[in-house]
């Protein structure tokens, strides 16, 4: 019995060396035939061209907030003071008045020393507050002699045009500020305007 296992084993070694590697018929074969790995390839590309258009999709995007973020901080640091300077700039209105009446009492006329004091004073603080103003980018607009411009004032009366084109601004009723450029409050204004006779 020991002899047949030999002689088996013998022959299946010589039948094994027969049909080696090397035989063209028995090579080891592909799970996948190479048609689909063509198809597996494209598909990965594909994927890999989705996933790359995304990505920079994504990256777009979180640059678009990213901006905006930065933007809206910075209009904060801007116009965050914008309520209280709308609040601020009727305290100035007040001031250039009791100012103006001053100047009309303090007058070469009227002998009394105080009313002259206080002229200066309100003309000091008045100075004072429109350089502060300036230094936070609060400024008052001087449009007298200039367009109209809707975004900037509101027409309030006209005036004949004597001297000035139509359309130019004659006078001013308040004044209008801006903060950094931006409208806070409008100018009421005098519009010349051509005289119908």
């Amino acid at each position: 019995e020991s002899s047949c296992v030999f002689s088996t084993a013998a022959q299946q070694r010589s039948t094994g060396d027969e049909c080696g590697p090397e035989d063209p018929r028995e090579e080891p074969r592909h799970p996948l035939s190479d048609c689909a790995l063509e198809h597996k390839a494209i598909k990965l590309e594909e994927q890999v061209r989705d996933l790359t258009e995304r990505y920079r999709k994504a990256l777009a995007d979180s640059e678009n907030v990213r901006r905006r973020t930065q933007k809206f901080v910075e209009d904060a640091k801007l116009f965050g003071i914008q309520s209280f300077c709308r609040d601020l700039v009727e305290v100035a209105d007040i001031l250039e008045k009791t100012t103006e009446s001053a100047a009309e009492e303090a007058e070469p006329s009227n002998p009394n020393p105080t009313l002259k004091k206080i002229y200066e004073g309100l003309s000091l603080i008045e100075a004072k507050l429109q350089s502060v103003f300036a230094k936070h980018g609060l400024r008052k607009m001087d449009p007298v002699g200039g367009k109209y411009d809707p975004y900037d004032h509101e027409i309030v009366c006209h005036v004949p045009a004597e001297g000035l084109q139509p359309g130019t601004i004659a006078l001013v009723t308040q004044d209008g500020y801006k903060l950094h450029g931006r409208t806070i409050r409008h100018a009421l204004v005098g519009v010349a305007v051509e005289s119908q006779e």
